[in-house]
């Protein structure tokens, strides 16, 4: 099966990469992102022995997971607004996308009620773009500082999306930025923030080199996209 061949040859290229760089391969999780294709597709995928998947829309993951069978669990890596919390809530085992205090708090709020502490990544735009969600890196204090000792959540780090350029210094910059906003954070509110969810199929290599602990890879794994006209 193409899609497993191609998960385990990026994830011998990432173990490389972090052993050239002095890092630990077992601290990169690689996120196959399976946004836009079918459930047979994710469920070839978990009967080739993957277990973990990156979705973008609550919709379109949950009528995924509702035919699929199996040891599996997916993160929302896409916008989520505040009306949706409960929805993710139920469905995802991490949401990397948390850009607004408000927004952290209703999925706090709805997490209780389930008996869940739910995992959460605050996203950052590193890189400026307007077409990019994410809270600017100077409102990231205010939203940690917010979320310290939330009951219901469990904040694990930050995640952000490298701007759209060839230029392989911007890109490199916009990681280095989220690495120090979080080694910042760490010391300014003595939390402990493990997780970089930063680098796609196309600068995966910078992000390994600047810190990333999650590689949320689509394309590479399971082919080109075919987005509905």
């Amino acid at each position: 099966m193409y899609i497993i061949e191609n998960y385990n040859r990026i994830r011998s290229h990432i173990d490389t990469i972090a052993v050239s760089c002095g890092r630990d391969p077992n601290t990169i999780t690689l996120l196959p992102v399976s946004k836009t294709f079918p459930a047979k597709t994710v469920q070839d995928s978990i009967d080739a022995g993957l277990k973990l998947f990156g979705e973008n829309k609550i919709q379109e993951a949950s009528s995924k997971m509702e035919l699929l069978q199996g040891d599996f669990s997916f993160h929302l890596i896409g916008h989520l607004q505040s009306n949706k919390a409960k929805h993710a809530v139920k469905l995802f085992d991490l949401i990397h996308s948390v850009d607004k205090l408000s927004t952290a708090k209703k999925i706090a709020r709805e997490a209780i009620k389930i008996g869940k502490t739910q995992k959460i990544l605050v996203q950052v735009n590193t890189s400026g773009e307007e077409s990019k969600f994410g809270c600017t890196p100077g409102e990231a204090l205010e939203i940690f500082t917010g979320l310290k000792g939330a009951e219901g959540l469990d904040v694990q780090g930050l995640m952000t999306i490298g701007p759209l350029t060839d230029d392989l210094e911007k890109i490199r910059a916009s990681f280095i930025m989220l690495r120090k906003l979080r080694d910042s954070l760490q010391d300014t509110l003595s939390m402990r923030l493990p997780h970089l969810s930063m680098g796609m199929s196309g600068d995966y290599k910078i992000a390994i080199e600047e810190g990333a602990t999650i590689l949320r890879i689509g394309s590479a794994i399971f082919g080109t996209r075919s987005y509905p006209a």
